[in-house]
């Protein structure tokens, strides 16, 4: 969805233009083919476990996701971000990551008691040592994609990725149907990042040994240093809610709580991530050009809520039907919870769109800064929240999250010369119709007799499509053919703005 200077379409880059729309093809649509097969395995899986194994699971999440973000991350990206970058660098990050994420596993194995004490629950104890092998394969998945990034290559990265959702999927419903329980969740992950290892390190072909004389590696550490940063004071906000609340509720009513957080996350969680890979590869190389970087991050945050919008609303106004439908009886309880947590969604998903272009402009900094502020602002919402229970937990996440949206367009902004004016009015057009989708199914919902839940998500779901894409065609048709233009990789004429490059993939 970047795109370059529509004012000067005759220096576009061709060549740019096809890499970033063949890699959002690959990147996004292996995911979201992957993504299926996964949640096809991942909802099975949860209506045949408990709440009470996912409250437990959540627990050693907290640790895994703290440490994670010192795995060298943001060394990666420091390389993606050198366009020329010296053979005895690359060799040094390759290092870098081997000896970070070895003495990570380390870490974990030795504080796993403690945790277990924190949470009064001590099979997480044996959770996390058993996770601690995860880190092992973290560096034959961050180095090789770092060399495919770079060139902007995420077509054999995702095949890879497609092949190790298929075996991480099929090793988490061999162990719920062999009755292995909480396990399952520690299973599934290390088969997925094992198999994502070996092929990563096939497909990159990368003839590079490791380093670890890490003299003259001060630029590269740098830039990690405040990549990881940003990432710590990420992983503080989005932690802090099972951190804070796992010591205060019962491992079930965690796993209602994390459960309906993962169901309401999968858009912002799964499939944005694939587009920020893309983005910022694509952004560090415009960085010099800074309106084509601003027209790209408009056009961009537009493409993802014509999809987001829709997809939190209709999570939102079908809460019940659909936690009935899709993860079964047990799990009836968290609808309540779905319908919060998806309202706040839409903020948290534009909020994220922000880091990369930022980083990639060479202002990781700033990204920095805004994580700390949101690493204060939504634990302390979390706190407040938490005196109303489970239910105040997840209501925090809606009035959190737009100040803190609010926070960092008010920082970033102006680091990518786009005003916050511009960026309402690129997608605008894609809330009005969202909302009136829902308040169309809210009413069909209120006057349907009784049904079967499955019958009824069906009529409300249908209805909602139906009501939103009409809505578009007849009051903003050209947002519709800018998205099929986008898929095409034609150029498309939206009034106002000028030709809109094949790079909107991006």
């Amino acid at each position: 969805m970047l795109h370059a200077p529509v004012s000067k379409p005759e220096e576009e880059s061709p060549s740019l233009f096809a890499q970033a729309r063949s890699a959002v093809i690959w990147r996004s649509g292996a995911q979201i083919v992957g993504q299926i097969i996964t949640w096809g395995a991942t909802f099975l899986v949860i209506r045949i476990l408990d709440p009470h194994d996912y409250g437990l699971f959540a627990m050693t999440q907290v640790v895994l996701a703290v440490l994670n973000m010192l795995n060298g991350a943001g060394l990666a990206s420091g390389l993606i971000q050198q366009p020329d970058a010296e053979e005895r660098t690359i060799r040094q990050l390759y290092g870098m990551l081997i000896v970070l994420n070895f003495g990570l596993g380390a870490v974990q194995f030795a504080i796993a008691p403690l945790v277990a004490a924190y949470f009064h629950q001590p099979i997480v104890a044996d959770l996390l040592r058993v996770q601690a092998f995860i880190y092992a394969t973290t560096p034959f998945v961050a180095f090789p994609y770092a060399l495919l990034a770079r060139a902007i290559d995420f077509k054999q990265q995702a095949k890879v990725y497609f092949l190790s959702s298929i075996t991480g999927a099929v090793a988490a419903l061999t162990g719920a149907y062999a009755g292995l329980g909480v396990w399952t969740l520690i299973l599934a992950p290390a088969v997925l990042y094992v198999t994502r290892a070996i092929g990563m390190t096939k497909v990159s072909g990368h003839h590079y040994r490791p380093l670890f004389d890490f003299r003259g590696a001060g630029d590269l550490a740098k830039f990690g240093g405040l990549m990881a940063a940003g990432q710590f004071f990420w992983v503080l906000q989005s932690q802090a809610d099972v951190f804070i609340a796992g010591r205060v509720l019962d491992p079930a009513t965690l796993g209602l709580y994390t459960t309906g957080l993962f169901l309401t996350q999968i858009l912002v969680s799964k499939f944005v991530p694939a587009i920020n890979d893309v983005a910022f590869s694509i952004y560090a190389r415009m960085q010099d050009d800074r309106d084509a970087v601003a027209q790209g991050f408009a056009r961009s945050s537009r493409m993802v809520m014509l999809v987001a919008m829709p997809f939190y609303i209709g999570l939102a106004v079908t809460a019940g039907p659909l936690v009935a439908t899709v993860l079964g009886p047990k799990w009836v309880a968290a609808a309540p919870l779905v319908r919060l947590l998806a309202l706040a969604m839409p903020a948290m998903t534009l909020q994220v769109l922000f880091s990369p272009a930022c980083s990639a402009m060479g202002r990781p900094g700033i990204n920095v800064h805004t994580g700390m502020i949101g690493a204060v602002l939504l634990p302390l919402a979390f706190v407040v929240g938490l005196r109303w229970g489970v239910t105040g937990l997840a209501a925090s996440w809606f009035f959190a999250y737009f100040v803190y949206l609010a926070i960092t367009a008010w920082r970033v902004l102006p680091v990518l010369g786009l005003s916050a004016m511009a960026l309402a009015k690129a997608i605008a057009p894609t809330v009005t119709p969202a909302i009136a989708m829902g308040a169309l199914v809210v009413g069909i919902d209120t006057i349907l007799p009784a049904m079967a839940v499955q019958l009824r998500l069906a009529i409300l779901v249908a209805a909602g499509g139906v009501a939103y894409l009409g809505w578009l065609w007849v009051f903003s048709k050209d947002i519709v053919l800018e998205a099929i233009a986008m898929v095409r990789g034609k150029p498309y004429y939206r009034p106002g703005e000028g030709p809109v490059p094949v790079t909107s993939a991006a």
